[in-house]
């Protein structure tokens, strides 16, 4: 057995009892990605020579000093700012950009006691569901190089599925933690907005950006959301609420809990082996407890037009600044002022990006805003009334994670409104603020499939428990790729 078999519980008990130290952990973390992520790429950036000095240090630490993730290697989305380490968002634009602060989320591992073991890949600014608009490289997905990893996140999802890092964070704007994870058959989930602070985060689009934990099992969620979550004085969206305890939530049945499965979640366009994957698990739960109703969420067939006009919107007021001047690549061929302006943002950004850019602009414009703009913030609010009209009722929804399964390299590259047309189970939830969690449920043609559950906002503790029972009368989630 790997010592990436081990949950997060086991592994520090085996510290305490100095069965293994912090050093084994980074050293079989370094190993692991020399061995498998040629394979992988799930990485752009590897931290060896300070992740091995700085495990020296937290190994002669009193055990007043450990903290809750205590020793463990992690992986990070190379959107989020690491102090010293470079942050390139997956774009030539940032390709040189070594911060110099640590967003929160990395100060927050830090005190927790975890060693950031490198930086991974992802689609350009996050833009993308597969991986393939990283402008360095695709991430392959583990279970079969040939397909994709998911996006945005792609390279954290690949990287823990993978064995490569005991965890990793990643970022969501429109399920960019869930769908890879789901694609990769691990556990992602997208907190509720304001949860977790966005500081130090590479902006996409500031109203849906939102940083998750990607781990091998529910359990270690919990335990690395709760080292993250809370209040931060800097970000202005984070919310002011008491952090409950989500380990506490692991506890207990779900007998009496009620579940609503949405029909348009199940509908035209998902494959028969995800519907048939979710139907077993909605059976699962039943003999564990649960109730579930068909429901209608009349709204979220709406989500994806809007989420694309409102994301692209916010994506090309926060792109505008990198221009060369003031943050950015600046072009070497520029022989004036404007020539500058023009050839930095031409020659920095890739297709997808720029395809963003325009169309939010465009939505943006005098003349089109009230056309574009105002009524996709009107049926954001609309698809916002949906969930919390069902929730009312309801303790959960639950349906497909992602539409198919990973599909192969080059698919769909050609084709945006197809690739677009994948997040359209993950997108209302980004639209409406609420948490999401995507858990494995089976497998469609050798293929992991993911199931979401989505929760009331701050009802973190309600996915972690449903989740949790779940997972623990399947064995979904020990299944591992064979590389």
């Amino acid at each position: 057995m790997s010592l990436f078999d081990l949950s997060i519980k086991e592994i520090h008990k085996r510290l305490k009892e100095r069965q293994v130290s912090v050093k084994d952990l980074v050293q079989a973390s370094i190993d692991r990605i020399e061995e498998v992520d040629h394979n992988i790429h799930a990485f752009l950036t590897i931290n060896e020579e300070k992740a091995l000095k700085e495990a020296d240090i937290l190994d002669e630490a009193n055990d007043a000093e450990k903290g809750l993730l205590y020793g463990l290697p992690v992986g990070l989305k190379d959107n989020i700012i690491t102090a010293g380490t470079k942050t390139t968002s997956g774009s030539q634009m940032l390709k040189d950009y070594s911060p110099a602060f640590d967003a929160t989320v990395v100060t927050r591992l830090t005190n927790a006691g975890a060693i950031t073991i490198g930086k991974c890949n992802m689609d350009e600014f996050a833009m993308g569901s597969s991986n393939e608009n990283s402008s360095f490289f695709p991430t392959k997905n583990p279970w079969d190089t040939k397909r994709v990893a998911g996006g945005s996140s792609g390279g954290p999802a690949a990287a823990v599925a993978a064995k490569e890092v005991f965890f990793a964070l990643g970022s969501d704007t429109g399920g960019s933690v869930r769908q890879p994870s789901a694609f990769c058959g691990v556990v992602g989930l997208k907190p509720t907005y304001g949860l977790v602070s966005r500081f130090g985060l590479v902006a996409f689009a500031s109203s849906l950006d939102q940083i998750g934990p990607i781990t091998k099992s529910v359990e270690d969620n919990a335990y690395v959301l709760q080292a993250i979550a809370g209040h931060d004085n800097m970000d202005t969206t984070s919310a002011k609420i008491a952090v409950p305890n989500y380990l506490s939530s692991l506890q207990g049945d779900i007998r009496g809990l009620k579940i609503a499965v949405p029909k348009e979640f199940l509908g035209e366009g998902v494959d028969e082996g995800v519907r048939q994957r979710i139907h077993e698990a909605l059976a699962t739960l039943e003999k564990l407890g649960a109730t579930w109703e068909e429901v209608s969420m009349p709204h979220v067939s709406y989500a994806v037009a809007a989420y694309y006009i409102l994301s692209s919107a916010e994506a090309s007021a926060n792109l505008a600044r990198y221009d060369g001047i003031r943050y950015g690549r600046r072009s070497p061929h520029a022989t004036t002022l404007e020539e500058a302006y023009k050839f930095s943002r031409s020659e920095g950004f890739g297709d997808e990006v720029k395809r963003r850019i325009m169309l939010g602009t465009y939505a943006l414009s005098a003349g089109h805003y009230e056309n574009y703009y105002e009524k996709a913030q009107k049926v954001r609010t609309l698809i916002k009334e949906d969930f919390e009209n069902i929730l009312t009722t309801y303790d959960v929804i639950i349906g497909p994670t992602a539409p198919t399964t990973a599909f192969k390299l080059g698919e769909k590259t050609k084709d945006p409104l197809t690739m677009y047309a994948n997040d359209l189970l993950t997108i209302p939830v980004n639209l409406a603020g609420n948490p999401a969690i995507s858990i494995p449920c089976g497998f469609s043609e050798g293929l992991p499939v993911g199931m979401q559950m989505i929760g009331k906002p701050f009802a973190e503790t309600t996915l972690y428990k449903v989740a949790h029972v779940y997972e623990q009368a399947t064995n979904y989630h020990k299944e591992k790729p064979k590389l």
